[in-house]
Order: C-alpha cells, then sequence, then structure tokens
C-alpha cells in the first residue's frame, strides 16, 4: 500500500482504529521518521483522542487508558535485550486494550505471534509504502475500510 504523504498516513490510522478490538496487538516496523507514530496519532485520533501524541521513545510506554478500547503506545528504540520486555508487563495488558508497538524488531519476532504487524519504509519521492502480514485473527479487518 502507498501513502502519499502524512495526511494519507494519518487517515489510515483512523481507519484502522475502527478494526480494533481488545486484545489487539499492532506492530510497527521502520527507519526513523517513516511515519510510526504519525500512524498511531491517526489511530488515536480515530479513537477520540485529541490530545498531543507524543513518540514514547523516552517514557517507553504511554498510556491511553481514558480511549475505548484503551491503548498503549509502545517504543522499543531503547531495548536492547529482549528479556528487559518482561519489566514493562505488557502481557498483562492485551487481554483488556491493544497494544501498538514501534520497533518490536529490538525483542525479537516471537513476542507477538498474532500481531498485525505493518511495516513502514520511504521511497525516494518522499512517499511510503506500507506492508503488512496479516495473522488469521486480523482477517476481514486488513485492510481497514
Amino acid at each position: 500500500m502507498k501513502l502519499k504523504d502524512a495526511a494519507a498516513t494519518l487517515a489510515l490510522g483512523r481507519k484502522l482504529a475502527k478494526a480494533l478490538k481488545p486484545g489487539d496487538v499492532v506492530t510497527l516496523s521502520g527507519e526513523l521518521s517513516a511515519g510510526k507514530t504519525t500512524l498511531v496519532r491517526g489511530l488515536l485520533a480515530g479513537l477520540g483522542y485529541a490530545g498531543e501524541v507524543p513518540s514514547p521513545s523516552f517514557a517507553i510506554v504511554q498510556p491511553y487508558e481514558s480511549l475505548s478500547p484503551p491503548v498503549w503506545h509502545v517504543d522499543l528504540y531503547r531495548i536492547d535485550n529482549p528479556s528487559d520486555l518482561d519489566e514493562l508487563g505488557l502481557e498483562e495488558i492485551c487481554g483488556d486494550g491493544v497494544l501498538i508497538v514501534e520497533w518490536p524488531e529490538h525483542t525479537g519476532r516471537d513476542a507477538w505471534p498474532h500481531a498485525l504487524a505493518l511495516s513502514l519504509a520511504v521511497a525516494e519521492d518522499g512517499t511510503r509504502a506500507l506492508t503488512a502480514e496479516v495473522p488469521t485473527a486480523w482477517e476481514g479487518r486488513w485492510p481497514p475500510r
């Protein structure tokens, strides 16, 4: 899927929000400035969040518990060891809310085998190419409408 600009990335995030349900995990991969956090901003806006959406690079986990479903935005860029993931308590979150994980490759592919795995790549013309690995749980929900 091609995303022409930041507005298209935000729009995709808003559509994705409509497909989410408790227990979902969405992983976002791509180089720095590929549009991962922009996609999350659109997703949160689609769920009704009107505040600022910072990249959680330093906080690692940014909760949005007032949303329905609640969302936890996670940035694993600073995680060096997959065992560090245990200390974040993300497993408890997954049942009640939605987990959005940037940089999932920092913990290995096995951390979220049932996640909708999205990857963004920047083309020379500045557009973004989005690819998706769609697990069985997401069939019929991806691509979002």
